[in-house]
């Protein structure tokens, strides 16, 4: 096989062969017990199950972004592929000139990959770009599942997040790509004791009457998530990659979250009635959704039926989203909103929390999750190249 000569087939959006490309890393990663393949209807789209598929032209991100798709044959085998993306929105906010490539996979080949890489480059070069960044998705918003793992690959993969094969940053850097930023994750055990320095900051924090906190309500689900996200758009502004979250995602978001969702798990801190902060912290599909590796075990239909029937029963969470609004950072609320999800959780029997996607250089965060007794264990990477 390996002696086949290496061709590259574009697949544009709307194209039939898009199936093909999507449901390669199946074949990579068959019988992998670290890798969890996101359900066909996140990507494929599914009327069933109401999803709108990433690689559909009826998804949104496609009303602000041109892309394309390179799928690598070694005669009848599909042996790599890889996307290259201009995501207009993202440009227009930075005022940059970036092109992204992402849905980065391939075998152990160093020549699947650099080709591919040079057909993504070339693509995104011929639309004027100035810098050639990924992998991602399409593009590298926070919010987009995004980065390859270069640390921590011993262990699965939380809702969201990526896992690849160890080679693949060896690749990138061999091409000449370089690291522009790593995100982290961190994992805390849930049923070990709340350290007693937390409990004593937490005391002098509800002494102050004006900070309230709730939990979310579930029957408002719709104007709870247009609450996070009011939060978040303020919180998260500053930090690299950020881009605001719009009403349409919101009810693309809560409709995502409805079958998964804990309310006790999310919690939002008031002053004087004024949202300032938000935890939210979800037990983790991926528990439910990892596949058996068997034909009548990996449909969605049967991923899902599985999470319906475990969903009240998983033991992991990823905590997701934790912003406090600049105005009302270091005032301990950060620590009062995880010190009662940490009680919630505790009592309905969950034990451990992934804190993941993390900047390298929020140290803020970083030491308050170190402060809580958190350790780092997995690491992923963006890259960048000057065009």
């Amino acid at each position: 096989m390996s002696q086949e000569l290496l061709k590259i087939e574009e697949i544009p959006l709307g194209a039939s062969r898009i199936k093909v490309f999507a449901n390669f890393p199946r074949r990579l990663y068959q019988g992998d017990p670290c890798w969890t393949p996101p359900l066909r209807g996140d990507l494929l789209g599914n009327r069933l199950l109401g999803l709108v598929g990433l690689l559909t032209q009826r998804h949104p991100y496609h009303r602000q972004a041109e892309v394309t798709h390179f799928l690598a044959w070694r005669g009848r085998h599909p042996v790599g592929r890889i996307s290259a993306a201009i995501n207009h929105r993202f440009n227009d906010y930075y005022g940059v000139r970036i092109g992204f490539f992402g849905f980065m996979e391939f075998i152990e080949d160093y020549e699947v990959a650099r080709v591919l890489l040079d057909r993504a480059r070339e693509w995104v070069d011929n639309y004027g770009m100035t810098l050639f960044r990924g992998p991602g998705e399409y593009s590298n918003a926070t919010h987009e599942r995004q980065g390859i793992l270069v640390d921590g690959f011993q262990y699965p993969p939380t809702v969201e997040m990526t896992h690849n094969r160890p080679y693949y940053g060896e690749f990138l850097e061999r091409y000449g790509l370089r690291k522009t930023k790593d995100y982290y994750a961190y994992t805390m055990d849930i049923q070990t004791p709340t350290p007693p320095r937390l409990k004593k900051l937490v005391e002098k924090v509800q002494q102050r009457q004006e900070i309230e906190t709730r939990p979310l309500v579930l029957k408002e689900l719709l104007s709870e998530v247009r609450l996070i996200i009011k939060i978040y758009n303020e919180a998260w502004s500053k930090n690299w990659g950020f881009m605001p979250i719009t009403d349409e995602d919101a009810a693309a978001l809560a409709d995502s979250l409805r079958l998964i969702v804990d309310p006790g798990m999310i919690r939002f801190a008031f002053i004087k009635g004024e949202p300032v902060a938000v935890l939210g912290a979800f037990p983790d599909p991926y528990f439910a959704l990892r596949p058996p590796w068997h034909w009548f075990g990996d449909s969605d239909l049967i991923r899902i039926a599985r999470l319906f029937w475990m969903r009240r029963h998983i033991p992991r969470l990823r905590l997701m989203f934790f912003g406090v609004r600049p105005d009302y950072r270091c005032t301990g609320i950060d620590a009062l909103l995880y010190y009662e999800a940490k009680e919630y959780a505790v009592q309905c029997g969950y034990r451990e929390c992934e804190a993941s996607l993390l900047l390298e250089d929020n140290n803020l965060i970083l030491q308050a999750l170190e402060f809580m007794g958190a350790k780092r264990y997995k690491t992923w990477r963006i890259y960048d190249m000057q065009l």
